[in-house]
């Protein structure tokens, strides 16, 4: 119930500072009488939407509709809070005593209250835009994202073997068949030798893939197709009704992976050969410092050698943080997803940033570090907020070469 309580008085809270700047820059009744509707179906739906969701299957669409509108709502109101709140402090250290008796100053700072309140609607509308622009066509701007990757110890036969990479399907949330099915022609577009996938097929439960197996089935790669699971493809944010419910669950999901032509690799290696030549690829089950460490390095590079030149298939990009990068087998390549680069941030030549790199030191893009390399995919899919600000869909295409 407290948790209840702090919540309303926080949105209360943050919708006063929003009416302020609202009322103090146009007197229309009708505004007003817009605002707070607005405000009230939006708080209304979302309190509507968490009260009744039993996470019985995971998180439904029409929770994370609510959320998205919950975020739209906010997120230039916090903006508006930030300014007309300085404001104030600014008004009380200025204008002291005097500003709440009536004085000459309170002129100069009404006239300055009306300026702040128009830049305050101004700034705040810039975030709106976004986040609406993101629920409605972010979330499937896909991004084909172009790397070219050198390594003194690639076999000669593997110079200019191309992959894409892609990663954080999540199809749960998925709610556009064409959006989607242009994704997965721009992706066999691509013409990679390989495609890999670096988990996170659902949300939560294998019945959410079934509509889009034909779809995914299409994908095409001449040298195979290969997969290892993310933390939401273990079923562990649903509330089942027994272990054995669970765990019929976790293998149906397992199980997809063959239904739509990827190799599964749990905890597994297999190698890609060309003229006698070959290239090793290793698939752990998901290992994260905060997630499920299901993980077993070892175990799967247990068929290969240390001289062969391995790519390292990890969902979560603090594996290789914590253990592969170290490792003494030196996994020259690996690929991990999972941060989705919070689906919120801002992407320019020279400058980028999302909230999500105060946690994750590789959250997007590719890292080196003492010779390894990680790409660290945005997802292909989206979870919670139906939407992407500035950090888009990805498909990655990387080329190997030789130095």
């Amino acid at each position: 119930m407290m948790r209840w309580i702090i919540f309303i008085a926080f949105v209360l809270f943050i919708d006063f500072y929003a009416f302020q700047s609202v009322k103090t820059v146009t007197k229309n009744k009708i505004g007003y009488v817009i605002y707070w509707l607005f405000s009230i179906a939006v708080f209304g739906n979302v309190i509507y939407q968490l009260t009744t969701f039993n996470n019985s299957k995971g998180m439904p669409q029409s929770v994370m509709f609510a959320f998205g509108l919950l975020i739209l709502s906010m997120v230039p109101k916090v903006i508006a809070l930030i300014i007309m709140f300085g404001e104030d402090i600014f008004r009380i250290l200025k204008g002291g005593f005097n500003y709440f008796i009536g004085s000459k100053s309170t002129t100069f700072l009404v006239d300055r209250r009306e300026f702040v309140s128009k830049v305050a609607l101004g700034l705040a509308a810039i975030p709106f835009a976004s986040v609406l622009y993101g629920m409605a066509r972010g979330k499937y701007n896909y991004q084909v994202i172009k790397h070219t990757l050198f390594f003194d110890d690639l076999p000669k036969k593997f110079e200019n073997f191309k992959i894409t990479h892609i990663s954080d399907i999540h199809c749960g949330s998925f709610d556009d068949a064409e959006k989607i099915s242009a994704g997965i022609d721009l992706i066999n577009e691509q013409a990679s030798d390989v495609i890999l996938f670096t988990g996170d097929l659902v949300n939560n439960t294998a019945d959410e893939m079934v509509p889009w197996i034909p779809l995914f089935k299409s994908l095409k790669a001449p040298l195979g197709k290969f997969s290892v699971l993310g933390n939401h493809d273990y079923g562990e944010y649903v509330r089942w009704k027994t272990p054995e419910e669970k765990e019929q669950n976790f293998q149906a999901i397992k199980e997809l992976h063959p239904q739509i032509g990827f190799n599964l690799l749990l905890n597994d290696s297999v190698y890609i050969e060309k003229e006698n030549e070959k290239i090793a690829l290793v698939g752990v089950e998901n290992w994260g410092t905060r997630f499920k460490k299901a993980g077993d390095l070892n175990l799967a590079s247990s068929k290969i050698s240390k001289e062969d030149f391995k790519i390292l298939l990890s969902h979560d990009p603090s594996h290789w943080e914590t253990e592969v990068k170290n490792h003494a087998n030196n996994y020259q390549l690996t690929l991990s997803g999972h941060t989705h680069g919070m689906q919120f941030g801002i992407e320019i030549p020279g400058f980028k940033w999302s909230p999500v790199q105060y946690i994750y030191k590789q959250w997007a893009g590719i890292y080196n570090e003492i010779g390894r390399t990680i790409n660290v995919n945005r997802g292909f899919g989206f979870l919670a907020f139906p939407g992407r600000v500035g950090i888009w869909p990805e498909i990655t295409v990387i080329t190997l070469k030789k130095k």
